[in-house]
Formats: structure tokens, sequence, C-alpha cells
């Protein structure tokens, strides 16, 4: 869940965009620079499109959330939303650190598992879950099964059953709250597909505990993506309180609460909520309650690590109105064209840092008018062969991606101080077809 409304009005410097991303910096030589890489060695050796991940940035995330919920005097365990980007290595560094992971397919269930995050450590969630992935989830023994309605339930209760197993299940509520998110990542209001009533969920609780192959652990909530303000989250934990409290005083037992994820990111000048805020919010709403909680960030651990680097194609005039056209487009980064995402763009070049300014429409190749990253951006000159970096492109960018228009998949790449590595090579073009079968007629 990937979006946001572009914001207006003045446009961050290029400085102010460096002064709040400390693995970015500016050398008057190498030009911009990940930790001790400069990108441009990047891009020359392994050419554009590129994304590029930061793994101090990753890690230095994950752990100032893990120590805001420990100075919070919570018993916490962080589960990495893997749709934000589910490469293996991302999944491997944060697995590492000792996070789970959120999933919400079977593929994602083995991308995990193949990357190292233990079966107990792991979260199934999802609106859609399939016989087979349930099945897939309780051979391999994972933590919890978060089911969203009484159909998936029944469902879930006959397999585990026929299976021999038994699912940890926590019931996924929809709070009826508001995110105050973009309309398409909101995901905790009434009128969404996710989720279960918040005035059916104490009686289902209760079924539940009765029903054969099933073991109600506890109650899960996810009210949307891109949230900046911890309001919402206060409102939706209360009520969360409010039914651990009803299930506890019908005798049933509640282990844990899942809070979800959701946690916003500052792509432009948003105020974002911060790892000690999340943590106090949750403290302050289900901390009496004595529970273990669990959180499951994606964007938030991951976004702000990324960038996607992409090389000037051509640069033109048309109707008085100046087009820079990248080589990387929408195939390779969604959210421009699919939310309006504001996202930064900064030259690679020392030079074309400092060079005089001037509105530039930023596009890609891609044949579709929304293939847009910005329109009338304050940019230097960037003629053909310039390289630039979009910012922020750590979440929702590969994992998004497509071959749309016969366009590879982009590269990946790791940086971890002075080193880098690639984490997945560019896709062959021999690759795009290579799966395609003629039928015998032709």
């Amino acid at each position: 869940m990937a979006g946001h409304p572009a914001p207006t009005g003045e446009d961050p410097s290029f400085a102010e965009l460096l002064a709040v991303r400390a693995h970015l910096s500016m050398h008057a030589m190498d030009g911009l620079m990940m930790e001790d890489v400069p990108l441009s060695r990047i891009a020359d050796e392994l050419g554009t499109p590129a994304f590029v991940y930061s793994a101090a940035a990753m890690r230095g995330r994950y752990r100032g959330l893990d120590g805001a919920l420990r100075d919070a005097g919570l018993q916490a365990s962080i589960h990495y939303a893997v749709k934000a980007n589910d490469n293996i290595a991302v999944l491997a560094l944060f697995a590492r650190e000792g996070a789970g992971a959120d999933v919400v397919s079977e593929g994602e269930l083995r991308r995990a598992l193949a990357a190292g995050v233990p079966a107990e450590r792991i979260v199934f969630s999802g609106v859609g879950k399939t016989p087979v992935e349930m099945g897939c989830a309780l051979a391999a023994g994972i933590r919890q099964m978060n089911v969203e309605s009484a159909e998936e339930l029944d469902m879930l209760s006959a397999l585990a059953v026929s299976m021999g197993r038994t699912a940890r299940v926590a019931l996924r509520i929809n709070p009826d709250v508001d995110a105050g998110t973009h309309e398409k990542i909101t995901t905790g209001r009434a009128d969404n597909k996710f989720g279960i009533p918040f005035a059916d969920a104490a009686l289902l609780y209760e079924r539940a505990s009765r029903l054969p192959g099933i073991e109600p652990v506890g109650i899960a909530v996810h009210i949307g993506s891109q949230i900046t303000s911890v309001a919402p989250y206060r409102e939706a934990y209360a009520r969360v309180a409010e039914l651990v409290r009803d299930l506890q005083a019908r005798g049933l037992r509640v282990q844990c609460v899942d809070c979800g994820g959701g946690i916003g990111i500052a792509y432009r000048d948003e105020v974002a909520i911060s790892s000690a805020a999340f943590a106090s919010a949750i403290r302050e709403t289900l901390g009496g309650l004595g529970l273990p909680v669990m959180v499951e960030p994606g964007r938030f651990l991951v976004g702000k690590a990324g960038v996607l680097l992409a090389r000037v194609t051509l640069s033109k005039t048309t109707y008085n109105h100046r087009y820079t056209i990248l080589d990387a487009g929408m195939n390779d980064l969604q959210r421009p064209a699919m939310y309006g995402a504001w996202h930064g763009i900064l030259p690679l070049s020392a030079a074309q840092y400092t060079a005089e300014l001037s509105p530039a429409h930023v596009v890609g190749p891609i044949c579709e008018s929304s293939d847009t990253f910005t329109r009338n951006r304050m940019l230097p000159p960037l003629p053909v062969g310039e390289r630039v970096a979009i910012l922020d492109a750590g979440a929702y960018g590969a994992s998004m991606g497509s071959t749309y228009n016969s366009r590879p998949m982009a590269v990946e790449v790791m940086v971890d101080g002075a080193q880098y590595a690639v984490i997945r090579a560019r896709q062959p073009l021999e690759a795009l077809w290579k799966d395609e079968i003629l039928p015998p007629w032709l």
C-alpha cells in the first residue's frame, strides 16, 4: 500500500532534501554519495535505471523503532511488512536485526523463509487467502494467521482439522477509523474491504474458541498506509483495548495485540510520526492491558533508504514547457502515476547541484501521459546523459515494478559503508518472452 497525494506549496531545496537524509551527501568531486559510495560509480558500472538501498539507513530505522518500543516499556516484536520491498537481501538484513515478517501471499511467505526469517516470527495477513496459501502457512508452522472474516475462519478450521494442525489466529477488526491518508490506501473504514466489523468481533472470537483446529490468540488491526498523525492510531487502539477488555470479561483468553503498521514518512515536507510518538500511542492506549504487542512497519523501515537512479535520454521544449525525459518510467516507480505522489529529485553531479534552476516536467519513456514523475519542478539544465536520483524509492518501487512496454526490471543494489553489491540483476531482454509459448497452429 503505497500512496499519498502530492502536496502543494514551495518545494524543499536540494540542501533541505539532503539535510534530513543522513545516508546521502553531496561531495564536491564525487557528487551524490550514498554512505561512502558515489552513486555515479554505481550508475557507470551497472547502468540505469537502478534501485540503490542504504543498509545503514534500514538498520537505523529498525533500531530506532525497536529502541522506542522498549523505552516505552512495551513487550513488542517488529514484523517487517514484506510488500514494501520484498528483495531477499532486504528481508535477510531485517532478519539479522531480529525482525519477523508480515506476509500477504504464499510467495511472500516463501521469500521470508528463504531469507532466514524463522517461521515462528511470521504473521500472515490479507483479505483473500486461498486454501493453498493457508495450508502452506500451517505446514510451515508460522506464528499467527490474521483472519478477516467469519467465512475465512470456517475455511481455516476445516483445513487445519484435515491437516491435523492447530491454527493460531488473531481476528483483524475493522474499527471504522479514518486514517486520514490517500483514499486508495485507507483500510480501517467501514466501507473498506478489510477486517471484521467491530460489533461482530466479540461473538466471532467466542465462536473461534470453540472451533476445532483453531486457537484464538489475539486481536489485530491495520487502518492504512502512509499515516502521518498519531490521532487515528490512538482512536483505533482505544477501540481494540475496549474489545480486549470485553473478551476478558467473557472469560476468553487474549494473548497479544497486533497493532499493524502504516507509519508514514516525509517525502517532501510532511511532519512524519516519530518512533517515540508511535510507541507512546501504543503505550497510552494498550499498555494497561499488560499484553505483548506486535507492529508491522514496511515503508517506515525502507522508504527513505532507497533511490532510483535514472539517466536523461532527451531534453526538449514543447509549447514553452521543458521536458526532461528519463530512462526510468512508471513501470519502475508507479507511485507518481498511481497516486500523484511527490518524490525529491537530485542530480548526481556536483556541478549540476549548484547550477541555475528552472521549471521542468520530468517524465519517463512509457507510452502513457501518466508516466510523469513531476511537473514544473525547479531543476538544473540536465542535458542528455546526466543522471539523477529519485529519492525515497525504497518502498513500493521495485516491489510494484512491471515490464510494461517490454521494459526489463531494473537492477537492485545494496550499499553498506564503502561496499556495494547487486542484490537483483537487471532482467535480460530475452527473459521478457522466454516463458511465452506459441500455440501449435502458429
